[in-house]
């Protein structure tokens, strides 16, 4: 792709990503998600093959019809209130609605079957920025809506996030799967929280994305896409693969790591909330995301795959 027109296409990315994240409007939002999903469609059709094709047709299809979604909420919404203002969500209807097109958008279940496939089907780099900036502007909206939102609702499709999320990856030898599907239980984490602490979905927020980031960027360096792959990279770039690894397993929430801490926080803030059952859940099913990312250590780091080197 022409470095100019990459980066035109970032620049409309990033403003489409503002401009949802500063409206106070809703038809300024549904034109910054529609900015923002076509700049996107460019980026993961970067190499000319079926696969990215399909990925790429499979994202626009979603994402068109959350927003389809997004709007005709917003047009309930406006008859019953006559506001086009976000803060003014008071429709049952409306706010059900509003809450179906963003997790829509984010991946969470039971719409998540996009996210895995689209990332599959996609270059690391697009696999990157699809699972980290683009989740911005969805909980950006649910963040300041999230008094106005249905509740249960929005608990209901946590625990199935999380719960789909750490079943999805266990069979999985795919790394941009494996991420996808870890994406999905990160995002019941957060959503999880929003109803009781907004801020700290912001905190499990901040660290996802660096960690995501890293991960990705490590696995771009060692060219690795799946677990074999990845066990082949420990002769040859034995720091890189060791911090993929560390990432990998703070991504999984195993303390001390970094990914621990807010799991920790959000479980000992629902258990204030009299929701220990909910809690115990959440814990339970993290398990299954820890398990897929300790086995690619395991697999990667104490058994050695036949290569070429070891002769």
């Amino acid at each position: 792709m022409n470095p100019m027109t990459f980066s035109l296409i970032l620049m409309t990315m990033i403003s489409g990503t503002m401009m949802v994240m500063i409206s106070s409007h809703w038809f300024m939002v549904w034109v910054g998600f529609e900015m923002n999903m076509l700049a996107m469609i460019p980026l993961l059709t970067k190499q000319h093959n079926p696969r990215s094709t399909e990925a790429a047709t499979k994202y626009f299809l979603t994402q068109a019809t959350a927003s389809m979604i997004l709007m005709l909420s917003a047009i309930i919404n406006l008859l019953y209130t006559g506001h086009w203002s976000i803060m003014k969500l008071m429709n049952p209807m409306s706010s059900t609605m509003m809450t179906i097109a963003l997790t829509m958008k984010l991946g969470l279940a039971p719409f998540h079957f996009w996210v895995p496939e689209v990332t599959q089907g996609i270059p690391l780099l697009s696999g990157m920025i699809l699972l980290t900036w683009q989740k911005l502007a969805p909980l950006s909206i649910l963040y300041m809506i999230s008094p106005l939102i249905n509740t249960t609702l929005l608990m209901i499709m946590s625990l199935l996030s999380i719960m789909i999320g750490g079943w999805g990856g266990l069979n999985q030898t795919q790394l941009r799967k494996i991420m996808a599907y870890s994406s999905i239980t990160h995002l019941g984490w957060m959503v999880s929280i929003l109803m009781y602490n907004p801020t700290m979905m912001l905190l499990n927020l901040y660290i996802y994305i660096p960690m995501t980031i890293t991960t990705f960027m490590l696995l771009m360096l060692s060219s690795a896409t799946t677990t074999t792959s990845l066990s082949r990279t420990w002769n040859k770039l034995p720091v890189i693969t060791t911090i993929i690894l560390i990432t990998m397993l703070s991504l999984g929430g195993l303390p001390p790591l970094t990914g621990f801490l807010p799991k920790w926080l959000i479980i000992q803030e629902m258990t204030k909330n009299n929701n220990t059952l909910v809690s115990t859940l959440m814990a339970l099913m993290a398990l299954l995301n820890l398990y897929f990312y300790t086995r690619i250590t395991y697999t990667t780091s104490l058994t050695m795959f036949p290569t070429t080197n070891n002769l």
